[in-house]
């Protein structure tokens, strides 16, 4: 091989990959004439299709032009990665260091392979069988000095002698390069090979051409830009046991279940990795599949997975869940711990004001224990996110669970500054009425801060501070003016009195303090699911405070301010 030679690389090629993808995840037969399209162009087609006269570029109605009963399938990266994995794992299977080029095409180093199955030629053969026994997908590998080189030889399944990849890559056509702009200039230049490129001073291609024709001109003289980024295999790190006496009582079924934990425990130290989720499956004598999730914010220990492990099998044998069966029908044949979540050991370390210290954890650990015998929904907290109204905002998810939020959080608006405390909050939108029953306040326009627009995410989200109690369901009261006439709010959101009044139940409370409206218009496109409503934050002459929706021209209390 020679000096400016790059190592030697085998490369397996699937052709028409997203054409096998889309038959893999959808079943769409890839005899037929299949194409697969982006931005309305054929990036991929199948073999029946190419008879037809159909080719990549083509836009789709000139495809369906030269194929009538061609099937269209729409272009998916995630589809074609997913179902590129097994045939990456079945690769590893036989040799280390794959790195995925992309999905279709995988590379890695073929002096391992070649010297361990006797030869090059040998080793590609290996790989193909092992590809299409493990996963029924047909492919072709190349081999040449360096990626770009063995791509274009498992084109046509060649192997490339050492030192003979720039001979073998002077005759092919610049287009290879896969760059359609450098291609069209360099035509119009009149380089039509790579070889032609490869000869040109690489100082002035890259004067000329830049960055990306420098690159591009190291690949037609077969130098690599970068060495094989290998994908290291992920370890295996879950553990199982499986017993002829089926486990039938706790105190024998906890005491396999330690035994694993302890095997995954160290498992996880060996590669440096502490544990935060855990799988917990099991598997009865008739058959009957268990599984369960733990989380955790911490560290799993040993004990602590033990200890899971033990409270999951005492709720699954005795029945004790709310809700569930009595128990299984059968005794416990096989047990399997997957550490579902781990993270490297280093990046935990306890709180040292309780975070994630002693306290925490037995609080932790008292209602995980309740979980498992009553199931994951009897215990619930709270989380924060998104929405323009108190009862949107807060959401529960059972304990240990992930505290993400269905929408996403806008900030808050900075706290009122004022002398006397009557009003809520001053955050009106352009044209609302502000009245302050005494003190002055003074709060810029929501959003506008130096003439800029800088609104939160939500608008007409009502501004800080947020209500103490949200009720279950709205109070209805009654809102009056000075003369005792209802208040209104029209269209243009004027309204048809001051609010002076506000009558729960029997008790009129005077209103001493009041902003608003703020209204909302919620998902108007879908009648039945429509919410238009007029918000108001009031606070009475006894301190009190509440936050007031007007809908069809009833009032209600939607939340309390403590």
């Amino acid at each position: 091989m020679s000096a400016a030679s790059g190592p030697r690389t085998l490369l397996l090629w699937c052709p028409d990959w997203p054409v096998i993808a889309a038959e893999i995840v959808e079943g769409v037969s890839a005899v037929g004439a299949v194409v697969v399209v982006r931005a309305n162009r054929v990036v991929a087609c199948s073999e029946a299709a190419r008879a037809e006269g159909v080719r990549r570029g083509l836009r789709r109605r000139e495809a369906q032009g030269r194929c009538p009963q061609l099937v269209v399938v729409e272009y998916d990266a995630g589809r074609d990665a997913r179902a590129f994995e097994p045939v990456v794992a079945a690769v590893e299977e036989v040799a280390v260091g794959v790195e995925v080029v992309r999905p279709g095409a995988c590379a890695l180093a073929a002096r391992g392979p070649s010297r361990y199955f006797g030869g090059e030629e040998r080793a590609a053969e290996r790989i193909v069988e092992q590809v299409a026994q493990a996963c029924a997908v047909e492919g072709q590998v190349g081999i040449a000095d360096g990626v770009f080189a063995a791509g274009l030889a498992a084109r046509d399944g060649r192997i490339i002698a050492a030192g003979r990849t720039r001979e073998f890559l002077a005759s092919v056509s610049v287009e290879a390069l896969e760059r359609p702009g450098l291609v069209d200039l360099l035509r119009r230049l009149g380089v039509t090979t790579l070889g032609d490129f490869a000869a040109l001073p690489g100082s002035d291609v890259l004067t000329r051409f830049g960055f990306d024709g420098a690159l591009a001109h190291r690949l037609a003289a077969g130098l690599d830009h970068r060495p094989l980024a290998v994908r290291e295999p992920p370890p295996d790190l879950d553990v199982s046991g499986t017993y002829d006496e089926p486990l039938e009582r706790v105190d024998v079924a906890a005491f396999a279940g330690r035994a694993l934990a302890e095997r995954l425990h160290e498992r996880l130290a060996a590669h440096g990795l502490a544990c935060t989720r855990l799988g917990i499956e099991a598997v009865t004598a008739d058959g009957q599949e268990l599984h369960r999730v733990w989380r955790h914010d911490g560290m799993l220990t040993a004990a602590a997975i033990a200890e899971r492990v033990r409270w999951q099998l005492d709720g699954w044998l005795t029945g004790a869940r709310r809700g569930a069966p009595a128990r299984p029908t059968a005794g416990l044949v096989r047990l399997r711990l997957v550490p579902d979540g781990v993270l490297v050991h280093l990046g935990l370390q306890p709180g040292l004001w309780g975070e994630t210290g002693a306290e925490r954890e037995r609080a932790h650990r008292a209602l995980s224990r309740i979980q498992g015998l009553l199931g994951p929904e009897s215990v619930l907290t709270a989380v924060t996110g998104g929405g323009r109204s108190a009862d949107d905002q807060v959401r529960f998810v059972p304990w240990g669970d992930e505290r993400e939020p269905t929408r996403p959080a806008a900030p808050a608006a900075p706290p009122v500054s004022m002398q006397d405390p009557v009003v809520i909050a001053i955050d009106a939108p352009p044209g609302s009425e502000v009245v302050p029953a005494r003190g002055e306040i003074s709060q810029p326009q929501p959003g506008k801060e130096d003439g800029k627009d800088k609104r939160p995410p939500w608008p007409g989200r009502l501004p800080a501070p947020s209500p103490a109690l949200v009720l279950p369901l709205p109070a209805p009261v009654v809102v009056v003016d000075e003369a005792g006439s209802p208040v209104g709010v029209s269209a243009r959101l004027e309204l048809s009195g001051s609010p002076a009044v506000l009558v729960i139940g029997d008790e009129p409370a005077e209103i001493v303090g009041w902003v608003g409206p703020w209204p909302v218009d919620e998902r108007w496109w879908a009648p039945a699911e429509a919410r238009r409503r007029a918000r108001f934050q009031v606070v009475v002459a006894d301190g009190r405070a509440f936050l007031l929706s007007l809908a069809s021209g009833h009032w209600a209390i939607e939340a309390i301010y403590d």
